[in-house]
């Protein structure tokens, strides 16, 4: 382990937080040559809670990264099929080729996370994990000119930076140091709780809706499923107080005896967590010598699955932004984040109110989708930069 004084003395980007959002700006401004330093303050390869679920969007990042054969090779099952059940009605989706895309998948964090912090390290970023900024270093102007970090032995150091990016999540000391203002926040928002099984049945992705309630079956690594049963965030105390299995298991009998059935003829792995819920967000992402990006610029109700995704698109726009080396990139950089980011946005906290019938959620998530689509396509059409490529 290195000692948290053999910093190099100035790094073209520090970027805070080493999940998704983090590790794949580090490893794409690490491609192109930049001098980067990744730190997080958790233990390389640590677990989170997560839907793990990746849209097509996010599949397609990974090809053109050249990570996605290491995700499968890790045991990440594709997904060429995913179901949408509506009470008793069931839609089937198989999943079209599209972009050069002809599945899905869901990666284990620990799987995923891992894969992206190795390819930033492999591409030349300096990473530590265990470390912390504790504060952030400011010029004459108001400009952040570095970080201040401590690592977990209680040993501190600065370190200079042109660009301090804030990856580390809805409580980012980054945004919070530099007062990022909410430009735009949700009105709703959903609470759940997640659990592993083994033994259910490997076929894709399924998605659940009744009145007042929904769940998800996700197939994961370890031949598992990340099974999720949620209700709006002000019911949640109320439906899992006191005995959290007794609440997940009604309200996933709620929304299907079948998916009832196949958790009692599977078997929970480790125990059940869960996540209270967070009202959604877009914030300002950039300002002088910082940026955000991932969960720390902008977050919306996990319901729909769609933040892995969100976070490929946005470290991929923040690195083309930060390789243009201008103010008024990063500029471009929010901009076209918020115009991709509003339709999802919206649509999700619609989706996390409650307030629809099945007829309704119908509707809600063909908006969804049509958002989905019109993120796939934009991505697609990136100019190619070669510096970015595996």
């Amino acid at each position: 382990m290195q000692n948290i004084q053999d910093y190099d003395s100035h790094y073209d980007a520090v970027i805070v937080g080493a999940r998704c959002a983090g590790a794949a700006t580090a490893m794409l401004l690490a491609r192109a040559g930049a001098n980067v330093l990744l730190i997080d303050r958790q233990q390389y390869g640590t677990d989170v809670v997560s839907t793990h679920a990746l849209m097509r969007a996010g599949v397609m990042q990974l090809a053109r990264w050249g990570l996605l054969p290491e995700i499968i090779a890790a045991g990440t099952p594709p997904v060429t099929r995913t179901a949408f059940h509506y009470g008793q009605e069931t839609v089937p989706v198989t999943i079209k080729s599209e972009h050069g895309v002809d599945f899905l998948c869901a990666p284990r964090r620990t799987v995923l996370d891992r894969v992206l912090v190795d390819a930033a390290r492999r591409a030349g970023a300096d990473v530590r994990h265990g470390v912390s900024l504790t504060d952030l270093q400011y010029g004459l102007d108001g400009q952040v000119t570095g970080a201040l970090l401590k690592d977990g032995a209680g040993g501190r150091a600065g370190v200079r930076a042109d660009l301090v990016i804030g990856a580390d999540g809805r409580q980012s000391v980054v945004a919070r140091r530099v007062n990022a203002r909410f430009n735009v926040k949700g009105t709703h928002s959903s609470g759940y709780v997640y659990g592993y099984y083994e033994g259910l049945p490997d076929d894709g992705y399924h998605w659940y809706f009744e009145n007042g309630t929904a769940a998800g079956a996700i197939p994961t690594n370890n031949g598992e499923h990340c099974v999720f049963a949620g209700v709006h965030r002000d019911q949640f105390t109320n439906t899992f107080r006191g005995d959290l299995m007794r609440g997940f298991r009604r309200m996933a009998a709620a929304n299907s005896p079948k998916l009832a059935e196949s958790l009692d003829n599977g078997q929970l792995v480790g125990r059940l967590r869960g996540f209270s819920g967070g009202v959604g967000y877009l914030r300002q992402c950039h300002g002088p010598g910082w940026a955000l990006v991932g969960d720390a610029g902008y977050f919306k109700d996990p319901l729909t699955a769609h933040g892995i995704t969100d976070a490929f698109r946005d470290a991929e726009l923040l690195s083309r932004a930060v390789l243009a080396g201008t103010t008024r990139s990063l500029g471009h950089y929010q901009d076209e984040r918020d115009a991709l980011s509003r339709p999802l946005f919206e649509v999700t906290n619609t989706i996390a109110s409650f307030e629809w019938d099945l007829d309704q959620i119908k509707q809600h998530h063909g908006r969804l989708i049509d958002a989905m689509k019109a993120e796939a396509d934009h991505i697609a059409n990136f100019s190619a930069i070669d510096s970015l490529a595996a």
